[in-house]
């Protein structure tokens, strides 16, 4: 287009003066660690803060919601960089035939990348809001391997206090079992935010020993709650206790408040069960509110890595791995347009209403690079009103 029309795209749409080779890019960007675009997320939530957006993500006692969980974004057992982790798993001989092996072994070494990507959720709601990632990746001066617990706690001293103001009421922490232990239980109270986690006996068996107790010296709390759904009617029965230790120990041991919820058929049989762990005091009135905020965790994985990997933004697509920050870089990118991409949803009409109209994000995505490919546009709006009236749908008044 440059060389047919002199103009292109990629200036007028993203400011780009030169075009460079997709090498060369790559080079440059290596060099970038992916924190220093996170202060991009921040003043984006800021200004939904302040436009009044995020007032629809307030859930019980006003309260946001931060689904926290890791995921791979990418595997190999030839590419690595110095931000890798690595697994080593050993293979023993196999068998000559005769039933006996020859003693040798094989290690087979994989590298991967993971990412810490925090998300704002609500019951009800399947659009989530980005929040600046964590990755996982070795730490100086640490012989051990990164993990997702550690990331996560550092992600808490770094972006706790800024992401603490975004509400009118306060922020509740989502997790899963992973998440429900003492030492990130007290960094999440650090850093003045609520949490409901998912408690699970295996891992707490001091707690649910203690419960034990109760049920033969004090009835445990219960509430059974009749829904219709669809052709069968469901029961949601609910138990909840306070202030039961997290853990083993005689000194400083934390005490959560408990809740259970076990949904049954009309038969009797259970189809879903479940528990967790939190802050906020459990009463008979707000026990339902609570387990259904903590189930709402299920977003991240759903409405977050399930779009990012398998709806058009191919996160664990291997857009260039380097030797230094890259994929890491070019993951935090994904994130962040996965971010914008959420805003306009929210804020611009023309942009929601041809998304409303090509429900797909991959259908969505195709639609654009078809476009750029043939038609020049002056900026993004020109484009947009291309594909409204493209549509023959009526061109909102932006005015």
């Amino acid at each position: 287009m440059e060389t047919t029309k002199g103009k292109n795209n990629a200036r007028s749409l993203f400011g780009i003066k030169e075009i460079m080779s997709q090498n060369h890019i790559r080079n440059l960007l290596d060099a970038v660690a992916p924190q220093l675009i996170n202060s991009v997320f921040i003043e984006i939530l800021k200004d939904l803060r302040e436009g009044g957006y995020l007032e629809e993500y307030g859930s019980y006692k006003k309260n946001l919601l931060i689904g926290l969980d890791a995921t791979q974004y990418f595997s190999s057992k030839k590419i690595s960089c110095k931000q890798c982790n690595s697994r080593r798993r050993v293979e023993e001989g196999k068998s000559n035939g005769n039933g006996n092996g020859n003693g040798s072994e094989k290690v087979d070494v994989g590298y991967y990348h993971c990412v810490v990507s925090p998300v704002l959720v609500k019951p009800g709601l399947n659009r989530v809001i980005s929040l600046p990632p964590e990755f996982i990746i070795p730490q100086d001066g640490s012989e051990k391997q990164d993990c997702e617990y550690n990331a996560s706690k550092r992600w808490f001293k770094k972006y706790g206090e800024c992401i603490s103001q975004l509400g009118d009421g306060e922020v509740t922490i989502l997790g899963d079992d992973l998440y429900c232990k003492q030492p990130i239980c007290e960094e999440i109270l650090r850093n003045k935010f609520n949490f409901i986690l998912v408690c699970k006996p295996d891992s707490h068996k001091t707690l649910y020993q203690y419960l034990e107790f109760l049920k033969e010296e004090i009835d445990v709390e219960e509430v059974r709650i009749e829904r219709w759904k669809g052709k069968r009617w469901q029961v949601d029965t609910y138990r909840f206790y306070n202030e039961v230790p997290i853990r083993d120990g005689e000194k400083g041991v934390l005490e959560v408040n408990w809740c259970e919820i076990v949904t049954s058929n009309q038969e009797g049989d259970v189809i879903y069960k479940n528990s967790f762990a939190t802050n906020h005091k459990i009463t008979r009135e707000n026990v339902a509110r609570i387990v259904e905020d903590g189930r709402t965790r299920w977003k991240v994985e759903n409405e977050n890595y399930n779009v990012l990997k398998n709806r058009g933004y191919h996160l664990e697509h291997n857009f260039g791995h380097g030797k230094k920050h890259l994929s890491s870089l070019l993951a935090a990118f994904n994130l962040l347009a996965f971010l914008f991409h959420t805003v306009l949803e929210i804020v611009d009409e023309k942009y929601a209403l041809i998304r409303r109209e090509l429900v797909k994000r991959k259908t969505f995505f195709q639609h654009l690079q078809v476009l750029t490919c043939y038609w020049y546009f002056e900026n993004w709006n020109s484009m947009m009103v291309f594909m409204i009236e493209g549509m023959e749908l009526e061109v909102p008044d932006s005015s």
